[in-house]
Order: structure tokens, then sequence, then C-alpha cells
């Protein structure tokens, strides 16, 4: 699926996107799932051919032989190794098709407690900071509650300063580095501090835990992590060691929104605010996105834009930005479903692995 412009990040730059959907089809209901994984290995060790030969040849047959329900679907996948983001499209499919079967939606099962959330939005990396001032002062236009930019070595602090010239200090603002600098850039990233940003994302690599508490204690930005965690254990483990004062929860990241919502739960429990991240996902994986982010601790507007964000044409009834909010699905399951004639027209293969 075409973007909409470029997106570009510390690790790359995407113009499409390859969308590998798992669909569970039971005799009383039809569920799917969407895998965040991209086309190439930058973001993660995942990419999308993997996700697909993983699914086809251990997730699927180990899910299917035995009783099949989204609850046991991690106990079915326990003897394999990583791929989370292939396990949470899976975990979602079966989660969908039960909760379409019982007339239950997302929210509901999950504990939203809010029928609408507040969206920020995600400013890839561009050639010119006039470009990105138009960019921002659009999305600001379109009703965003919160801004975040994409930053890399070379294009961090200059940015920052001209976002906040322009729009002021009322803006919500935060950075993304997706791992990009080292503990020894600390003093330099000590230079945002005067912006009042609401925080850092991810500055470090994904497996420095010690490096991020070490950041925290010489910057005044809050640190965030993203990339980092993959499980309530590490979200855990991460704030006991004090790497991070806000958690990014990404359900294809931790394998599920069953796992999402546990993280959810422990940063609750130690009075540590989420937010919702995204993975420029349809309208399936944004729907659950919605869902998810309407929890009592999704205190921070997460990366949940319109459809028309990335894409001229969704594969659903588009998302649509009201007051700087999007409505939470109410019907059975993910409360949306693909278009079959817009589905049809960017579907490049189909695969049946039957019971």
């Amino acid at each position: 699926m075409p973007l909409v412009a470029p997106f570009r990040t510390s690790f790359g730059v995407e113009t499409t996107r390859d969308v590998l959907l798992v669909g569970a089809v039971a005799e009383d209901a039809e569920g799917w799932g969407e895998c965040v994984a991209m086309t190439s290995p930058r973001y993660s060790s995942e990419y999308v051919d993997a996700a697909a030969d993983v699914l086809r040849r251990f997730f699927v047959p180990a899910v299917l032989s035995g009783p099949v329900s989204a609850v046991s679907v991690a106990e079915s996948l326990a003897p394999f190794k990583g791929h989370q983001m292939a396990r949470a499209a899976l975990e979602t499919a079966i989660l969908d098709a039960e909760l379409r079967a019982s007339g239950r939606s997302f929210g509901r099962e999950l504990g939203a407690v809010r029928s609408r959330v507040p969206c920020g939005v995600s400013v890839g990396i561009m050639d010119s900071i006039p470009q990105l001032l138009d960019a921002v002062g659009g999305y600001l236009d379109e009703g965003y509650v919160r801004i975040k930019l994409k930053i890399e070595p070379g294009w961090d602090v200059e940015p920052v300063r001209a976002v906040r010239e322009r729009y002021g200090d009322d803006v919500l603002l935060q950075v993304d580095a997706n791992t990009a600098y080292t503990l020894g850039d600390a003093r330099h990233l000590a230079r945002l501090d005067p912006f009042d940003l609401l925080l850092i994302e991810q500055p470090l690599d994904e497996d420095d835990l010690l490096g991020h508490a070490a950041l925290a204690r010489q910057i005044r930005t809050p640190v965030c992590l993203d990339e980092s965690i993959t499980s309530a254990r590490a979200a855990a483990a991460a704030i006991r060691l004090d790497a991070c004062q806000i958690v990014n929860i990404k359900p294809g990241r931790v394998g599920g929104y069953l796992e999402a919502r546990r993280i959810h739960d422990v940063c609750v429990a130690h009075g540590v605010p989420v937010w919702c991240g995204g993975m420029l996902e349809t309208g399936l994986g944004r729907a659950a996105n919605v869902a998810l982010a309407a929890l009592p601790g999704f205190t921070l507007p997460g990366d949940t834009s319109g459809s028309g964000r990335y894409y001229a044409a969704d594969i659903t009834e588009p998302f649509v930005l009201r007051d700087g909010h999007l409505d939470v699905p109410v019907g059975p399951g993910l409360g949306v479903t693909p278009i079959p004639d817009r589905l049809d027209e960017v579907t490049v293969s189909t695969e049946w692995l039957p019971a």
C-alpha cells in the first residue's frame, strides 16, 4: 500500500508498506489480525516474509494442534523464540473472531474507559526545516493534539528549536530517536532540555537499559522506552532500573494485545504513564490500537493518527480525526472489517492453512 508521503526515520525511508494480514475463520465468525513487521529488518529483527514463513511453518500448526482460543495462543507458541509481530497478528485474528461471535468489542474486552482517544502524529525527518514547519503546521491545522518529531544525529536540536519558535510552548511536543544515539551523546541530548519536551523516545539501543538509566540521570527530558519494551517483564525491569519514566506500548512489538494490557497494568501499578505507539497500521490495526489507548493508564496522546495520515485509501472505512480525537469502535470485535473491493485491489497473494 503506497503511503501518501515518504516517511523517514533514523533507520530509513518508507514510501510503501507491505501488509501481512491474518484471517481466522470459524463457523460463526471471521477475525482479522494485522502483522506490523516491515519489509526489511531495520526497525527490529522481524520482517514481513519471515513473519509469513514462521506463521505458515510453525505458529499456525502449533495453534491448530489443540483447542483454539486467544488466551491459549501464548501457551501454544511458548516453545518458539521471537517473532512477536507474527504472534500478535495470529492472536489478534483469533481474539477478533471470538469477540465477534460473542458480540463483544475489543475496547470492552481490554478494559477501555473512554469512548474516544486524543491523537498525536509522528512527523518524519525532512529535507529542510521549512519543509518540517509546513508539515507540522498542517497537522496542527488538522487538529492533532501532540506532535512527535523523528530525530537523528544532525537532525535534532535545530528542528526542535524551529518548531518551538514557530508554534510556541503550548504545543505538546516530543521526539523519537529510534535508537540512533549512544550514551556518549548525553551532553548533546541535554541541549533538548530547554524546549520542555514531553519525552525523548528510545534514544539508545534497545538492549541498553543501564545506558538509558544513566542518560536519565543526565538530562531533564523524561526518557521513554519503545523498542526496549518487549513484555511486561521487560517493562518491570526497565522501571525498576529507572531506565524510563514513560513507556510506549506497541502491541505488535510485545506479542499482542493481551500482553500489551499486562504491560499497561504493570505501568499503572508503578505510576508510570503509557501511550500507544503506531506502526503505519491500516484500519484493522488502528481499530485495535484505538481500543487499547482507551484504557485508563494511557494518559498521553498516542500515535493513533487518522487513516489519511498514511493512506489515501484505507482497506477499511477510514478513521477520521474529530476535534483531535478518534472514536473507539463499539461494534463486535475490532468493530471494523475490510472493504472487499478495496482489499481485493491491494492483495497480491492469499494462502489458506486449513485446520
